[in-house]
């Protein structure tokens, strides 16, 4: 038998929809009565919400003539959620794992929970404390999440530093110390500095030497393996720790982490609060902009206090540039911001076609060995050149680093003309033998980085995206870079340079290049571009670098749309079939509620229950016989009048709870959803009770109403389904899963293809 009402959700939505305050203006509270007018309709959200009723049709609850309050997740804040048997059920009102949360009802409850605590705080002084306590919950929990996110953060980047360092060797007066800490006390000169005694490779450990083939190979084997250990690390802490983290979030808090977690990786707690509203949330209030930015000024002081890299920064990558930038380099920029956006395609379209092979073919029932493959490769590969082999943050750090006289890198072995410096200012001067050989490692790096991270992302164990991106970028920038620097130090007489880059002078940064390449790999990827500005002005510091980062991440951003239109994170959502409403894209086409609904010509009627003729054993066959999350309740099956929306599992743990607890419960007793009981025989059972459980306000639309505004109430509201009625009287339901393949037939896409994979 086909049964057609609310389907139940297979997946959680990628990030928690915020539910929109319903106490407005426009909103309407208290009771409604029944009318004689078919004129007596709510609009909302430009959509009107049909409650009339005609003569012909018996009143809601046959012992009133109308409602006197709401119950459940709809519009009303007064009333009460709760009340089977005098007292809230445990379980009921609550979800599923991997079913996803009906915001607009939580959004009610806690306002109902609120006011009530605020009616009683002036009953004691307990209860003003508990008011008191209740109105700083949210403030305290942004703080506890700040803290976590901080401390976490430290520990990361403490831990992640030293276990690159443990894969070339060990400390020997003491393990737990990475190279850099390790050779802090060594009487070694500034040059030799990372060769301290102290520290020793796996080959000088173990056979007593680091040079020759063997050692070399030593050092290989050891450094394949202990990125093998890692990644087996890596697997189990995702088994343990991943299946909490699964199923919906709390909205607040999901923005908050986010702004929290963009604030520690980067150093940039402004940037993070503006990552979450661009990237994370499309409803955005100031209550949860407040909260973000306090949590995420809280790790980031977190983070500082701990200091893990020793600098008093944020990050390992923080750089400042002192010279200006010439108007002429806008051209260079907006290379670089091509650039972007064609490996922010390129690598969309890859990372999406080998995640799709993964899903569809065997390698999906084999993560763990996909995991301990690609870190194998990965190893293999990386370990012949220094710039793969270090860690990703610390080949950043070094591609936006702007060389001066100390540094020893082989990015920085220029030939030097001391009689030209002038203080901590170097002139453009001519490459050495250390930049042309770093230059073809670069491009190496470049390629390998390109390629592998098409394989990484996406994979059961986190591979980064942020800073596989950002590598890739500062690397075709530095290059970009050096070869300018060149260009105007043997051509300055050039028309290009003649007017602002004279010989001697210091006019191009190489480093700057990094960052601007940087900024728009990682813009043609998310397609982030507010926000990604401002990150990357608080990693430098620097004003004066805003245009040149602005121009770079629009034009990354245009050319990856001309391309493709969906960024990483829209294409994985997809890919995966998730219930999500993009909000940046607009519905422009002209079709009805109608047209949408369930059930449709030739479906079988719709699934529904009754307000007061259906036995205890007539709906635990509709729970068993379908797997909706919830049913519409109506009148009677004539009418077909709607009292409201019931959830499946309210029903089944309030029927479980009445057959233990309540006499005479038995299958052929009335369940009743109305205030007083309907007239029976005096030898009937005793009847059930569940008004309580109903939502008597359940989101409703004519069939008349344009999907323009059914789908913009979905978007912004965060909605599980609406209901569809004329004139009061039920017709069908949405869910968001309708929603999203109407979207689908209507790009000529296979409907039952985009969802639930």
């Amino acid at each position: 038998m086909a049964w057609y009402s609310l389907e139940r959700w297979e997946r959680p939505q990628p990030f928690g929809l915020e539910a929109l305050a319903m106490d407005q203006k426009g909103y309407r509270r208290g009771s409604f009565q029944s009318s004689t007018s078919d004129e007596d309709m709510l609009e909302i959200a430009g959509a009107s919400l049909d409650f009339s009723m005609a003569e012909d049709d018996p009143p809601l609850d046959r012992e009133m003539g109308g409602f006197t309050s709401y119950n459940g997740g709809g519009m009303n804040g007064t009333s009460k959620m709760m009340d089977f048997l005098e007292e809230p059920l445990p379980g009921v009102g609550t979800y599923e794992d991997f079913n996803t949360i009906d915001w607009v009802r939580e959004k009610s409850r806690d306002r109902d929970r609120h006011r009530e605590i605020t009616s009683r705080s002036k009953e004691s002084t307990w209860a003003l404390i508990h008011s008191v306590s209740d109105a700083f919950s949210g403030w305290l929990l942004m703080l506890f999440i700040g803290l976590l996110a901080g401390s976490l953060a430290g520990l990361i980047d403490i831990s992640a530093h030293w276990m690159t360092d443990l894969k070339e060797g060990v400390c020997l007066a003491g393990f737990w110390f990475n190279h850099e800490h390790c050779c802090w006390k060594s009487n070694t000169t500034f040059t030799d500095r990372d060769k301290c005694p102290e520290w020793m490779s796996w080959s000088q450990l173990i056979i007593g030497h680091g040079e020759g083939a063997f050692a070399y190979i030593l050092n290989y084997f050891m450094y394949v393996i202990w990125a093998l250990l890692f990644s087996l690390l890596a697997v189990l802490l995702v088994k343990g720790f991943a299946p909490y983290a699964c199923g919906s979030g709390i909205p607040e808090v999901l923005s908050a982490a986010a702004a929290a977690g963009v604030s520690v990786a980067f150093g940039a707690p402004i940037g993070g609060v503006l990552f979450s509203l661009e990237e994370v949330s499309y409803y955005f209030p100031l209550k949860t902009l407040w909260r973000s930015f306090f949590a995420a000024l809280v790790a980031a002081f977190t983070l500082r206090s701990i200091n893990p890299f020793g600098n008093s920064r944020l990050v390992l990558f923080y750089v400042e540039f002192h010279m200006p930038w010439h108007l002429l380099e806008l051209v260079p920029f907006i290379l670089l911001g091509i650039f972007g956006g064609l490996w922010g395609a390129f690598f969309i379209r890859s990372n999406i076609a080998w995640c799709r092979r993964r899903k569809t073919t065997k390698l999906g029932k084999y993560p763990v060995l996909e995991v301990f493959v690609v870190t194998a490769i990965t190893a293999i590969l990386a370990f012949p050149n220094e710039y793969t082999r270090m860690s990703t943050s610390e080949l950043i750090s070094e591609l936006f680093n702007d060389c001066g006289i100390l540094d020893s890198s082989k990015l920085c072995e220029y030939v030097n003309d001391f009689n030209s410096t002038k203080g901590d200012d170097l002139p453009d001067r001519a490459a050495g033998p250390g930049v042309y050989t770093a230059m073809w490692q670069l491009a190496l790096a470049l390629i390998m980085k390109v390629f592998i991270t098409i394989f990484t992302f996406g994979m059961k164990v986190p591979s980064g995206l942020f800073i596989p991106s950002m590598a890739v970028g500062a690397i075709a920038g530095r290059l970009l870079g050096v070869a300018m620097e060149q260009l105007a130090f043997y051509h300055h007489d050039w028309i290009i340079f003649s007017g602002w880059c004279s010989q001697g002078a210091d006019c191009i940064t190489p480093g700057l290049y990094a960052m601007v390449g940087a900024a728009a790999c990682l813009g043609g990827v998310t397609r982030m571009t507010v926000s990604l500005v401002v990150i990357m002005f608080e990693l430098t510091g620097g004003l004066e670098y805003i245009v040149p980062l602005m121009a770079a991440a629009m034009t990354s951003k245009w050319v990856a749309d001309a391309i493709g239109r969906e960024g990483i994170y829209d294409a994985h959502i997809r890919l995966n079939g998730y219930p999500f409403l993009e909000a940046k894209e607009e519905f422009s086409h002209k079709t009805l509620a109608m047209d949408v609904m369930r059930p449709r010509r030739n479906d079988p009627p719709l699934t529904v229950i009754t307000q007061d003729s259906m036995t205890v054993e007539d709906i635990e066959t509709i729970i068993n016989e379908t797997t909706y999350s919830g049913y519409p309740v109506v009148v009677s099956r004539e009418s077909q009048r709607l009292v409201g929306f019931v959830l499946r599992r309210d029903l089944i743990i309030s029927i479980e709870n009445a057959r233990k607890k309540q006499d005479g419960i038995v299958s052929t007793s009335i369940i009743y959803f109305t205030d007083h009981s309907p007239p029976l025989p005096p030898s009937s059972p005793s009847m059930l009770k569940l008004r309580s459980i109903l939502d008597l306000s359940p989101f409703t639309v004519t069939d008349q109403t344009p999907m323009e505004i059914v789908v913009d109430i979905f978007r912004k509201l965060g909605l599980r389904q609406c209901l569809v009625t004329h004139n009061g009287k039920l017709l069908g339901i949405i869910t968001k899963k309708d929603v999203l393949k109407h979207i689908a037939q209507l790009a000529n896409q296979d409907p039952d293809s985009i969802l639930f994979n």
